[in-house]
C-alpha cells in the first residue's frame, strides 16, 4: 500500500507532514510518497530527527497558495506539490492521496486529472462528525465543494456516502437523511423536493428529511445537502463545539469545589475531548473521484496527518469506489437519471 502525501499542503507543512508520514510508516506499515521540494524535505527531516525510511520523495518545486484561483493548478501551479501528487495518483503511482492544501484546487485538480467515477456529476467533501447517538458519527455531504447543486447530485451524494459509511465505518445499513427545514415530505425548496423523490428510489436506506438540530443526536448516518448549506452546518458545529468545551472548562475551574468535581469526571471528560478532537478523525473524503482522496484539515499536526493516512489506507483497502460503482449500476438498472 502506497499513500501519496502533499508534503507542503497545510499551515504546518512541511514539518508536521513529514512527522505524520514517518508515524504512519511505523504504525500502519504503509509506504509513503512525499511530493514537494526534495532538498527542503531532507533538510527539515534532518533537523527534526525524522527518519525517511519507507518514504519516497518526488520533487515538486512549487506550492500552490490557498488564495490562488483553483483552476491555476492546471497551469501556473502545475509543478506544485498538490498537482504533482494528483498526477502521480492518476498515473497509478500510489493507492491514495492526502493533502491539507487548497480545497478548491484539490477539487479542480482531482476532477480534471484523477477524473470522476463514471456517472458521477460532482465530487464532494464528506467529513464524519461526532454525535451522541446512532453510530457515534455521521457523514455530512456535501460540506463545501459544490455551492450549487442539482437534485440528482444530492441523490448521488447519498449513494456515495452510504457506501463509505458501510465500508469504512462498518454500518450495515447506513441511514441516509436529507437536511431540510422540517421533516415533512412537503418541506423545502425545489432542490429538496426533487432530491427527496430521487432518494426514495435510490438503493440506499433513506429515512427522509432531517432537521439540522437532530444531527448531533444521530438522526442519520449520512446527512445529504448542497455544499453551501453543508459548509454552514459544518462551521456552526465546529464553533458550537468549541464554545461548549470552553464553557465547560470555565464551570469546572470556578472554585475549589468545582475543581474537585472536575477531578472526579476527568476520565469521562478526556474521552469527550478525544471524541471532539479533529486530529483523531483524519480528514474528509473527497467522494466521487476515481481514486481515493482525503482532504486533511488545514491546521493539521503530525497526529492528524497520521490519521488521515490511516483513513486513506482504509479507503483504498475497502474498495469504497467499487461499492459506489455498484450503487450506480443499480440506479441505472432502475432507470434513474444519472446524466444531465
Amino acid at each position: 500500500m502506497k499513500i501519496i502525501l502533499d508534503a507542503f499542503g497545510g499551515d504546518n507543512a512541511p514539518v508536521e507532514t513529514i512527522k505524520g508520514a514517518a508515524m504512519a510508516v511505523a504504525e500502519y506499515g504503509v509506504k509513503m510518497i512525499l511530493t514537494g521540494d526534495e532538498q527542503e524535505i531532507r533538510r527539515v527531516a534532518g533537523e527534526q530527527g525524522v527518519p525517511l525510511d519507507g518514504i519516497e520523495l518526488v520533487h515538486a518545486p512549487q506550492v500552490i497558495p490557498v488564495c490562488a484561483e483553483p483552476t491555476s493548478i492546471m497551469k501556473e501551479y502545475a509543478g506544485s506539490s498538490l498537482a504533482v501528487g494528483l498526477r502521480l495518483l492518476a498515473e497509478g503511482g500510489g493507492d491514495a492521496f492526502v493533502t491539507a492544501g487548497s480545497s478548491g484546487a484539490l477539487v479542480v485538480g482531482a476532477s480534471l486529472m484523477v477524473k470522476r467515477i463514471k456517472g458521477i456529476k460532482r465530487a464532494a467533501f464528506a467529513p464524519t462528525i461526532p454525535c451522541v447517538g446512532g453510530s457515534g458519527n455521521y457523514m455530512l455531504m456535501d460540506s463545501g465543494a459544490n455551492v450549487e447543486c442539482r437534485p440528482e447530485m444530492l441523490m448521488q451524494f447519498g449513494v456515495m456516502g452510504s457506501a463509505y459509511m458501510n465500508k469504512i465505518m462498518g454500518i450495515e445499513r447506513p441511514r441516509v437523511g436529507l437536511i431540510n427545514v422540517g421533516v415533512e415530505e412537503s418541506k423545502g425548496g425545489e432542490l429538496q423536493l426533487a432530491a427527496y423523490k430521487l432518494l426514495q428510489k435510490a438503493p440506499v436506506n433513506f429515512v427522509g428529511n432531517v432537521e439540522p438540530r437532530e444531527l448531533p443526536f444521530g438522526a442519520c448516518d449520512v446527512a445529504v445537502c448542497d455544499g453551501f448549506s453543508g459548509n454552514i452546518v459544518l462551521k456552526l458545529t465546529e464553533g458550537v463545539a468549541s464554545a461548549f468545551t470552553k464553557q465547560i472548562k470555565g464551570v469546572f475551574m470556578k472554585n475549589l469545589g468545582t475543581k474537585l468535581a472536575a477531578a472526579a469526571v476527568k476520565g469521562g471528560m478526556s474521552e469527550f475531548k478525544k471524541q471532539m478532537d479533529y486530529t483523531e478523525h483524519g480528514g474528509a473524503a473527497l467522494l466521487g473521484t476515481a481514486r481515493p482522496t482525503i482532504k486533511a484539515h488545514g491546521s493539521s499536526n503530525a497526529k492528524a496527518f497520521k490519521n488521515a493516512i490511516r483513513q486513506a489506507k482504509l479507503f483504498a483497502e475497502q474498495d469504497v469506489i467499487g461499492e459506489i460503482e455498484l450503487g450506480l449500476a443499480e440506479l441505472k438498472q432502475r432507470g434513474q437519471e444519472l446524466e444531465v
